[in-house]
């Protein structure tokens, strides 16, 4: 599939994301059914997000076997962190889920969210150029 394709399905599923996932960090709902409905969306698009930015050549810096860069380690952290994060909510260790999501948030969405809109980097490219 060419890069542009999956820069649109990577959007189609970071943008969501990003909404349910500021969602929920603000919201007092914590633990009701409406939170952990929303979670599991939330968690959804976070690991299909990974998984398509897996497929996506990086395109600035260094680069493994021709393909990945310091971008996937995200990729990474975020396909640790969501199972990690939904099997401590199962055990009932509501900190530790809380210290994932919060660093699946951070790490996930901001921080590579933010590299997103740095000069020459597609998203820049199309709202600001």
């Amino acid at each position: 599939m060419p890069y542009n394709e999956l820069a649109y399905f990577h959007l189609a599923t970071v943008v969501p994301a990003f909404l349910l996932g500021s969602y929920l960090l603000v919201s007092k709902s914590k633990g009701t059914p409406k939170h952990r409905f929303i979670g599991k969306i939330y968690m959804l698009l976070m690991l299909l997000t990974a998984v398509i930015t897996l497929f996506m050549p990086t395109k600035f810096g260094p680069s493994l076997a021709g393909h990945f860069g310091f971008i996937h380690l995200f990729s990474a952290l975020v396909l640790y962190n969501v199972p990690a994060a939904y099997l401590a909510i199962k055990k009932g260790d509501i900190k530790r889920h809380r210290g994932l999501m919060i660093g699946l948030y951070i790490g996930g969405i901001l921080i590579a969210g933010g590299f997103a809109f740095t000069p020459d980097r597609m998203l820049y490219n199309w709202l600001f150029a």
